[in-house]
C-alpha cells in the first residue's frame, strides 16, 4: 500500500505508470504466472470478456486486450485469496460493516453459500439446496409478488439476465431495478425522443473515420481506458478533440500507449484534447446551447438533413436565439469567445462524434443534457453518416446487453405479448420499481424482499442511511456475488450470500464448457469463455442460480430450466424466439467478432412517433447558479484511479496525485484561500439539497484544477450526502454529479 500523501503526478496516462501497476497487481494477489496467461485471453475472440468497461473490441486484436484498470478486475477475480465461510465467520457482521471498502475487497473469492446467523452476528455455510428452498419459500409466502424486488448488476450475461427476467416476470412482477437507473438511464430516454432508439448510433469503425470528437462528462483514463487508444489515434491524424469536463483529467490531456515502443522507450506521450473547457458542474445545457447560438449565427447548419430528418427545428431555433449570452455564460462557466471557438472547429468538421458519461447523466437536467448534444449532432447532420454519431460510453461490461435482454420495470407490450406466446403464461403488465421506487418500498414495508443479480446494491445507491434501513427491514436479502462486499453486510432479518463463476472461469455444464454472450456499448454481441479453474468446486454459473431458483419457486412452470442450462444454446435459442433482432442468434454470436444489433438511428430510420429526429428544447436551468454563502459548493462525485464503480481495488488515485487515502475534497485554491483555510485542512461536508441533516464527515482539502464555486470527492464515501428525493426529470437517476453542499472545519482542524 502506498504512503499517506498528495503529489503532483507528472507522467502522462496509460505508460510506465500503467506498466508498474499491472505487476504490483499481479503480485499482490499471488498470480504471476496465472495473472498473465489469464490476460493473453482478455478480449480476445478464443477468450473471455473483460469484467470489466463495456468498451468495444476491434476484430483484429492485437496480443495484449487489455488495459490497466481492466487487469485490477481480472486480477481481483483470478486473485489466490479466499473468502471462505472460517475466513468471514472470524468476524462479527457489526464488525465487516466498520471494515472499508477496499479491505472487504481484500478478502479474495467467495467459495460457499452462506446464510446471516442472527443469533452469533455471523455468517456460516450452508447448501445450495438449503439456499434455494430458503428464497423459494420466502417468495412463495408473500402477499403479492410485487413484494420482492429483483436487482440486476451490468455485468449480467444474456443467458443470465434472459433467465431471470423470464423467472421473475412468471413469478408476477417486473420489479426490476437495475443499475442502468443509476447511470445511464437519461441516455436512454434522451436518445429514444431525439433519434427513437436508446443506443449509441457509432462502432468503433466511425472512430477511424471521424475528424472531431467531442468528449463530454467523462474521464476514459480511468473509467475506460481501452477508449484512450481511440482517442491517441485520432489525435495522431490530425483530429480534432473537444473535451468539456469540469476537473482537468490527466486521461485527457496526454498518453503513452503501453503498446507503443516509441513512446514507451522514447518517453513520449500523445496529446489527446485540442481544447479542454473547464465548465462548470451543471453547465453543460448552458455550454451546448451556447454553441449552438454560435452555430446558428454562422449559418453551420446542414439544412437538406434537417428538412429531410428531423422535426421541431425551427421551436429550437428561436429558443436558441432568444437564449441570454449573460446567463449561458454564467451557467456554463465558459466565456461567449470560447465556446465560439468551438462551435468554429465543428461547423470545420466533416465527422463529429459526440461521446459522454455520467457527468452528462447524473444531474437533474441529465435527459435534457443528453438531448441538447443530440441537438448539436443533428443540426450539423452528424447522424447516420459514416464517422459520425452519438456514442454514450456505458460502465459495466454487459450493462446495456441486460437491458436488450429485458431486465427493465417498463417492459413493452410487445415483449410481454411474445413470453405469453412462447411460454403459456400472462406477464405482469404494470409497470414495476426502478431503483428509487425499490428503496422507497422497501423503506415504506410494501417490499420485503431483496433479490440482486450482482452488484453492490448498498454502496452504489444515493441516500446511504435510507438505503441501509430499507434493507435491514426487509425479511430477506440475498446476494450473487464474486467477492465479498458492503452490501453483504447491510442486510434483512435473514440474508444469504451466493457464490458464482466469474468471468475468467470455465463454466462447466452437463454438455460440456460454456460461453455466455454480451452486448457492448455500440451493440455488439460476442461470446465470452472464460479459461481458468473456478475458485473454488462449490461455485455455480449465474444461469445455473437462477434455473435453479425458479425451479425451486415455480414448481408448475413449464419453462424447462433444468434442461436449458445444461447448453447456454439452448438458452439463446430461446432468445432467438422473444427478440425479432436476435435471428440466427447462435449462428451468428459464434462467428468470431460476434455481430451487431440494428440500430435503426443509425440507418436514417427514425423510431418517433414523428417517423423524424425530433430537436428538443431544453431551457438553461439556473438552480446551480449563485451562492451568497461563501461556504457554500456543487459536489460532483468521481472514481478514484484504482475503483471500478464500487469496487475500491486500492487507495491511490495516481493521475490525480492522491495515495494512500479516499478522504480528500478537491477544491479550487482560490475558494480555500477565500475561506481562510490551509490546504491540506481537514473538513466535513453537509447537504443542502433539502432540510434533512446530511453529512459525511473528514475530508481533506487538496488544492486542484477546478472551477470555482465546485468541489469533488470520491463515493461512494459522499453517497450520504445526495437525497432520496434529488434524481434526474424522466429518469430517476440519482444526482451524484450535481450535489449543493456546505463545508466547514472538521474538529480536528479547528
Amino acid at each position: 500500500m502506498s504512503d499517506v500523501k498528495i503529489e503532483f503526478y507528472k507522467g502522462p496516462a496509460g505508460g510506465w505508470g500503467a506498466l508498474r501497476s499491472v505487476a504490483r497487481q499481479l503480485l499482490q494477489h499471488r498470480i504471476a504466472l496465472k495473472g498473465t496467461r489469464t490476460l493473453l485471453s482478455a478480449n480476445q475472440p478464443d477468450g473471455f470478456d473483460c469484467p470489466g468497461c463495456a468498451w468495444p473490441d476491434r476484430e483484429e486484436t492485437g496480443s495484449f486486450g487489455f488495459c490497466e484498470n481492466g487487469v485490477k478486475a481480472v486480477a481481483a477475480e483470478a486473485t489466490a485469496d479466499r473468502a471462505t465461510p472460517e475466513l468471514i465467520a472470524r468476524h462479527t457482521v457489526t464488525e465487516l460493516r466498520s471494515w472499508g471498502d477496499h479491505e472487504l475487497e481484500g478478502m479474495g473469492r467467495l467459495t460457499e453459500p452462506m446464510a446471516y446467523d442472527a443469533v452469533t452476528d455471523r455468517y456460516r455455510r450452508i447448501s445450495w439446496g438449503e439456499a434455494f428452498a430458503t428464497v423459494a419459500r420466502h417468495l412463495q409466502a408473500l402477499p403479492s409478488p410485487d413484494a420482492a424486488i429483483f436487482y440486476t448488476s451490468g455485468r449480467t450475461s444474456n443467458e443470465a439476465a434472459f433467465l431471470y427476467q423470464l423467472f421473475v416476470r412468471e413469478f408476477g412482477t417486473n420489479n426490476f431495478p437495475d443499475c442502468s437507473n443509476m447511470c445511464h438511464e437519461p441516455s436512454g430516454m434522451g436518445l429514444k425522443g431525439s433519434v427513437g432508439v436508446g443506443k449509441g448510433t457509432v462502432t468503433l469503425d466511425d472512430f477511424a473515420l471521424a475528424d472531431c470528437i467531442l468528449v463530454f462528462g467523462q474521464n476514459p483514463g480511468t473509467n475506460h481506458p481501452r477508449m484512450l487508444a481511440e482517442l491517441r489515434e485520432a489525435a495522431r491524424r490530425g483530429a480534432r478533440i473537444l473535451s468539456f469536463n469540469p476537473l482537468r483529467e490527466r486521461g485527457l490531456e496526454r498518453f503513452a500507449d503501453p503498446q507503443s515502443p516509441a513512446e514507451m522507450l522514447g518517453g513520449g506521450a500523445t496529446t489527446i484534447s485540442s481544447d479542454y473547457f473547464q465548465l462548470r458542474v451543471g453547465g453543460d445545457i448552458a455550454l451546448l446551447k451556447g454553441v449552438m447560438k454560435h452555430l446558428l449565427e454562422m449559418g453551420a447548419v446542414d439544412a437538406a438533413f434537417v428538412a429531410e430528418h428531423t422535426a421541431g427545428f425551427e421551436a429550437l431555433k428561436a429558443d436558441t436565439e432568444a437564449a441570454d449570452w449573460g446567463t449561458i455564460e454564467a451557467v456554463s462557466g465558459i466565456s461567449r469567445e470560447r465556446l465560439r471557438h468551438a462551435a468554429e472547429v465543428i461547423a470545420r468538421a466533416d465527422k463529429v462524434i459526440a461521446c459522454w458519461g455520467m457527468g452528462i447523466t447524473q444531474h437533474r437536467h441529465g435527459v435534457g443534457g443528453v438531448q441538447m448534444i443530440a441537438n448539436l449532432l443533428l443540426m450539423r447532420g452528424m447522424v447516420g453518416k459514416p464517422g459520425a454519431g452519438l456514442c454514450p460510453v456505458r460502465g459495466h461490461s454487459n450493462v446495456q446487453g441486460d437491458r436488450t435482454m429485458g431486465i427493465y420495470e417498463k417492459p413493452s407490450p410487445a415483449l410481454l405479448d411474445r413470453l405469453q406466446a412462447v411460454y403459456g403464461f400472462e406477464p405482469p403488465r404494470h409497470e414495476g420499481l426502478d431503483t428509487i421506487g425499490a428503496i422507497e418500498a422497501m423503506r415504506d414495508g410494501r417490499a420485503s424482499v431483496f433479490f440482486a443479480m450482482g452488484g453492490n446494491f448498498a454502496a452504489a445507491t444515493p441516500d446511504t442511511p435510507t438505503t441501509w434501513a430499507a434493507l435491514q427491514q426487509c425479511a430477506l436479502t440475498v446476494h450473487v456475488s464474486t467477492k465479498f462486499n458492503r452490501s453483504h453486510t447491510v442486510h434483512g432479518r435473514e440474508a444469504l450470500v451466493l457464490p458464482c463463476l466469474g468471468r475468467t472461469e470455465v463454466d462447466q455444464q452437463a454438455s460440456g464448457p460454456q460461453h455466455i454472450s454480451v452486448e457492448d456499448s455500440m451493440s455488439m454481441v460476442h461470446l465470452s469463455g472464460g479459461i481458468n479453474e473456478p475458485a473454488s468446486p462449490h461455485l455455480l454459473s449465474e444461469p445455473m442460480i437462477v434455473a435453479r431458483l425458479a425451479a425451486a419457486t415455480l414448481p408448475h412452470s413449464r419453462v424447462p430450466w433444468m434442461w436449458l442450462v445444461e447448453d447456454y444454446d439452448r438458452i439463446r435459442d430461446q432468445i432467438e424466439a422473444v427478440f425479432d433482432d436476435f435471428k440466427g442468434f447462435n449462428e451468428k454470436v459464434h462467428h468470431p467478432g460476434g455481430f451487431r444489433l440494428r440500430n435503426t438511428a443509425s440507418e436514417r430510420v427514425w423510431a418517433t412517433a414523428s417517423g423524424k429526429a425530433q430537436f428538443q428544447v431544453h431551457a438553461v436551468p439556473t438552480d446551480t447558479q449563485g451562492r451568497a454563502d461563501p461556504a457554500r459548493f456543487t459536489l460532483t462525485t468521481v472514481r478514484a484511479h484504482d475503483q471500478y464503480n464500487t469496487t475500491v481495488y486500492g487507495l491511490d488515485d495516481r493521475y490525480r496525485g492522491v495515495f494512500g487515502q479516499r478522504r480528500v475534497l478537491f477544491i479550487h485554491g482560490e475558494d480555500r484561500a477565500r475561506l481562510g483555510w490551509p490546504e491540506g485542512a481537514w473538513v466535513d461536508i453537509e447537504g443542502a439539497a433539502d432540510d434533512t441533516h446530511r453529512v459525511a464527515p473528514g475530508f481533506r482539502l487538496v488544492d486542484y484544477d477546478i472551477p470555482q464555486g465546485c468541489v469533488a470527492a470520491y463515493y461512494p464515501e459522499t453517497n450520504v450526502l445526495v437525497p432520496l428525493s434529488s434524481h434526474a426529470i424522466g429518469a430517476r437517476t440519482p444526482t451524484s454529479k450535481s450535489i449543493p453542499v456546505r463545508l466547514r472545519l472538521s474538529a480536528a482542524s479547528r
